[in-house]
């Protein structure tokens, strides 16, 4: 008798117990990781049957929906707490379809400034289709208000800000909106939603680039948008329905496994990232430590009400302008020279050439968003503080202050 025929002939308890595990033992097993579905249509039974899935959900085409994305999404949405999220195939995608989603040519929208240098420039082709776009500074409300007209339908805003981790009270900025029925768009990629939930505060649409910190890897591209409302779901995802921004299956399984270790990732990284941050703001060659955990930064109070932790992006300015930023930047060793962030290894970038840079804005636009040209980007991982620390030291040293 082999341990099968064993188990099977241990002595039963009741009638009711034995076909309930008869069911279990021929019922299939379950994947622990969810399959990655492929297949980009699916044959339905009738034509009723099509129109049905339409009106009621479903599987028809993957520019739709598609299964391994939809566990992506019931994840991501478990994290934010809000009615639902979809996925795009990049964080931009999500920005502008949320954005052509909620606008119509002839409405007007305000943002936060700084913003990131492709959504800087998302700005300018909105205007071509006839959305007008008004910058005010991210953290003045008084400014966001005295700048609403009678077509302004929504108001966006990052937090914490790229590059200059500025911080936006959720709490203050969705009031606004919820006031005078605008639709209010936070781009949290900095924090994660880890650290920040921003639907909890009354935020409608919560974006982030997973590419970054959901993903974690440096190994995908992939965008979501979390929203507060039934209706605002349906709107998005048929947007992203018409606009093609679906996330491929592949990425989408990628995605589901960096979300997996999204929480003790974000442990490791925002620690390091605050000792990083400590050490920065006592070195004789750094002019200015942005971090929203130094009690020296404009907004600590703010994050540290809304935060979790403060994570783990940390700008710096160094003294001796554009060419000691780059001397820095091209010293450091353990820090990778790379533009993205949120991944398991450090990557340091320079704003004022990478990032929102000339391909993003202007040097005249860079100053109004106070963007200086010594001003380094870094993105803590997960390798050895020390190490971290020590390679900043040796990099600082190489500009001679």
């Amino acid at each position: 008798m082999d341990f099968t025929d064993k188990v099977s002939n241990r002595s039963p308890r009741a009638s009711s117990n034995s076909s309930r595990t008869a069911r279990l033992i021929t019922e299939p097993a379950i994947p622990i990781v969810p399959p990655i579905v492929h297949s980009s249509s699916y044959r339905v039974n009738s034509i009723q049957h099509f129109l049905q899935i339409l009106k009621t959900g479903g599987h028809a085409y993957i520019r739709l929906n598609n299964p391994t994305c939809e566990c992506v999404e019931k994840a991501v949405n478990e994290l934010e707490q809000g009615e639902g999220s979809i996925v795009f195939g990049s964080g931009m995608a999500a920005i502008s379809t949320s954005l052509l989603a909620f606008l119509k040519p002839g409405d007007h929208m305000i943002a936060g400034s700084p913003l990131y240098g492709c959504t800087f420039k998302l700005m300018s082709l909105l205007k071509t289709f006839n959305i007008d776009v008004t910058l005010v500074e991210l953290t003045d409300i008084a400014a966001f208000k005295a700048a609403i007209r009678p077509n302004t339908k929504l108001l966006f805003g990052e937090t914490p800000s790229n590059p200059l981790l500025t911080i936006l009270d959720l709490e203050v900025f969705a009031g606004l909106a919820q006031q005078h029925g605008l639709v209010s768009v936070v781009d949290a990629t900095f924090a994660s939603p880890q650290l920040l939930k921003p639907i909890r505060y009354g935020i409608d649409i919560s974006i982030h680039s997973a590419t970054k910190y959901l993903g974690g890897h440096e190994d995908l591209c992939a965008g979501v948008a979390t929203v507060r409302t039934k209706e605002q779901l349906t709107l998005l995802h048929g947007a992203r329905t018409l606009l093609g921004g679906i996330l491929s299956p592949h990425d989408a399984s990628l995605l589901l496994r960096g979300i997996k270790t999204l929480q003790v990732r974000m442990e490791r990284q925002c620690d390091t990232a605050l000792h990083i941050a400590l050490f920065l703001n006592t070195h004789p060659a750094v002019a200015l430590v942005r971090y929203p955990g130094l009690p020296s930064h404009p907004q600590h109070d703010v994050a540290a009400a809304q935060m979790d932790k403060f994570g783990a992006m940390v700008a710096f300015e160094v003294k001796g302008g554009l060419d000691a930023a780059i001397t820095v930047c091209n010293s450091l060793r353990v820090f990778q020279l790379a533009v993205s962030l949120g991944g398991v290894e450090s990557l340091v970038e320079h704003p004022a050439t990478m990032t929102h840079g000339p391909l993003a804005m202007t040097d005249k636009e860079r100053q109004e968003a106070h963007i200086s040209d010594g001003l380094i980007r870094i993105s803590v991982g997960l390798e050895n503080v020390d190490e971290l620390v020590s390679d900043l030291q040796h990099a600082l040293e190489r500009i001679g202050v």
